[in-house]
């Protein structure tokens, strides 16, 4: 956060809203978790084990068939869109609301190292579960000794 310079002729209560107007994410270019449209995008956990690569994706309120997950080479994306809709009639008025929310996450996986065949997932409880299995040949082997002659 850079520093700002402070004049004690202005009011208490000026400052304040530009302290927080620039304490906010809105000038974090780094902050990944934002799109190119400004609109949050849900967290993500991969983890790597010896014989598959975990993804838990933190999106609740969603449903399974809301989600689209595709493996095109090593590019794994995981996308979203969600629509709702909501009309009332009542008397001589309609009351509608509706909204729409998307995303799309890409992630590089390691060249020839994923079992396409075998992946699974699943979504319960605001999560979305990947496993994707590694090829056994790419799989870490157990150390091997090796007797000296």
């Amino acid at each position: 956060m850079s520093l700002i310079k402070r004049n004690g002729a202005m009011s208490s209560a000026f400052p304040a809203l530009f302290d927080d107007f620039f304490s906010r994410d809105l000038f974090n270019w780094n902050n990944r978790n934002f799109s190119t449209t400004q609109t949050s995008l849900p967290s993500v956990n991969i983890k790597e084990t010896a014989d598959a690569f975990e993804v838990e994706m933190a999106a609740p309120g969603m449903e399974k068939q809301d989600f689209r997950v595709e493996l095109n080479g090593n590019q794994l994306t995981i996308s979203s869109s969600k629509e709702n809709q909501e009309e009332k009639q009542e008397g001589g008025y309609t009351h509608r609301e509706f909204s729409y929310q998307s995303f799309q996450r890409s992630f590089t996986l390691p060249k020839d190292v994923v079992d396409e065949d075998r992946i699974e997932a699943k979504y319960e409880n605001g999560l979305l579960l990947l496993t994707i299995p590694k090829r056994e040949e790419a799989k870490q082997k157990a150390p091997r000794r090796i007797e000296i002659g």
